[in-house]
């Protein structure tokens, strides 16, 4: 009895450990992708420093409030008989409500990346702005296309500023247990809800293993970015 609790129990912490790792990729890839595109945009499409500046500040408008009003917001909003649902049917794009827009990972992913865009949109900005244009006019006089010139010159010096982001989404998102709680209904974990249960139930060894664990985890991807740049120049 005592070894089907154990292989229960390690079975139970890997598939939680999978779900995390599964938010945190997903998380992660469409925070950089806004992240990049919101970024490149103002960086390179807004010519005049007050634009930019306004722009940015409306990107930053959401983030005034607090993170749980944020979250909670989307539960009306993706619900049954939320805006979402009454859009798409009366669009005649669906006959019935979506069920599986609202307590899914699709609403854990949507709540993340609206909390943690910015998170990457401010470092990836930061450093585009350092970017000489200079570099992307000689590019485009000897040839280069636009593809080219983002891949080879845009991207690679924009390197810091993803990392910096990614750093932050990463350890955001490995470390919640609010977020999957909630916008999941319950239906899923992460490892953040599987030290807070193990402390609501005063399993303070089991949650303590568990949070060091995370941290190595943590640490561990920190340290394979850190690898990709040298993050201390931008700092």
């Amino acid at each position: 009895m005592r070894t089907y609790t154990y292989h229960l129990t390690s079975a139970v912490t890997w598939a939680t450990y999978l779900k995390t790792f599964k938010y945190m990729i997903l998380v992660w890839a469409f925070c950089t992708a806004i992240g990049f595109t919101v970024a490149y945009f103002l960086a390179f499409h807004v010519h005049t420093l007050t634009a930019q500046v306004a722009l940015f500040l409306l990107c930053t408008t959401p983030f005034w409030t607090s993170n749980i009003i944020r979250m909670i917001s989307w539960i009306p909003f993706l619900g049954r008989n939320g805006i979402a649902n009454s859009t798409l049917i009366n669009l005649g794009i669906v006959d019935k409500p979506l069920e599986y827009i609202l307590y899914s990972d699709f609403a854990v992913v949507l709540a993340f990346v609206h909390l943690y865009a910015l998170f990457m949109v401010v470092p990836i900005f930061n450093t585009m702005m350092r970017i000489d244009k200079s570099l992307i006019e000689a590019a485009r006089d000897a040839g280069a296309s636009g593809f080219q010139i983002l891949r080879h010159v845009i991207i690679p010096l924009a390197k810091p500023g993803i990392m910096i982001g990614s750093i932050f989404v990463v350890t955001l998102v490995m470390g919640d247990f609010i977020i999957v709680h909630h916008m999941s209904g319950g239906q899923s974990a992460s490892v953040g809800r599987l030290i807070s249960n193990e402390i609501s139930l005063l399993q303070y060894p089991a949650a303590a293993a568990s949070s060091v664990v995370l941290l190595c985890t943590v640490l561990i991807m920190i340290a394979i970015m850190l690898r990709f740049v040298d993050i201390r120049k931008e700092l």
